[in-house]
């Protein structure tokens, strides 16, 4: 498993700001947390979602790939700093 934080630049108060996800090996979501400007939270994994927040049906791009999409700011994360996001999700 890999751990992605991106912050999402924009102004659109109906989209979160930032997105923890957990990637399988081929880089799919297999579990999500969105954090919204007014702080609140959705969340994804296989058996629920909450908030809006659903799990791609794509895959995630690389590092290299977001590096070159200016409103994303995206970095690997370490498992623990996406478990402590994770079960504060609700």
């Amino acid at each position: 498993m890999r751990y992605l934080y991106v912050k999402w630049v924009h102004k659109d108060p109906g989209a979160p700001v930032h997105i923890y996800s957990e990637l399988d090996g081929d880089r799919y979501e297999t579990r999500k947390v969105e954090v919204y400007a007014d702080g609140r939270k959705g969340f994804a994994d296989a058996s629920e979602n909450a908030g809006g927040t659903v799990l791609s049906d794509m895959k995630v791009p690389s590092l290299k790939e977001l590096e070159t999409m200016p409103e994303y700011q995206a970095k690997e994360i370490p498992a623990e700093d996406f478990q402590k996001m994770w079960l504060r999700r609700r």
